[in-house]
């Protein structure tokens, strides 16, 4: 994240009006905010004069901007060949019900987000999921369900809330 929102500020002083410096400001405020804001597109539409409507535009395209805040802990579904073959596509549905979200999505708690990839690169423990740093391999609807529910656990109770039932 950026240090100041001063770091923000300067990227839209010095926005000139050229053609491709959007997806520039837009990566200085995701990386600012840890995603765009509404805020942050009003700030850049008024500055740039480039319609609110583009800039959603813009951002609905490109995957690699979020429109709503990380949760804490990143959970990265393996698609790739081997994991597929090997049940991905239950367990996307397995984590897609047991969170209440559909990929991309952050839970209500802010707890998790839920993303899909190509490849972990780890195919001898297909199917795998990464969470965070953590790798969780050899994995099945019910032990899936066992870590999102201790992990979820864990994470409310170090932050001084309960967890869900």
């Amino acid at each position: 994240m950026a240090k100041s929102e001063a770091d923000f500020s300067y990227h839209l002083w010095r926005y000139d009006g050229q053609p491709g410096e959007l997806i520039p400001l837009l990566q200085s405020a995701q990386e600012h905010f840890g995603y765009i804001p509404r805020r942050a597109i009003k700030y850049i539409s008024e500055t740039t004069k480039i319609p609110e409507s583009t800039i959603y535009g813009v951002i609905t395209f490109y995957s690699q901007f979020r429109l709503q805040p990380m949760g804490r802990h990143l959970v990265r579904l393996c698609c790739g060949t081997a994991c597929h073959v090997a049940g991905a596509p239950l367990l996307l549905q397995t984590i897609q019900d047991e969170l209440g979200i559909e990929e991309g999505g952050t839970t209500a708690d802010g707890v998790f987000t839920l993303s899909k990839v190509a490849c972990l690169g780890c195919c001898s423990l297909s199917p795998a999921m990464m969470i965070d740093g953590d790798t969780h391999g050899k994995l099945t609807p019910a032990s899936v369900r066992k870590i999102l529910r201790r992990i979820r656990r864990e994470t409310l109770k170090q932050a001084g809330g309960e967890p869900a039932a």
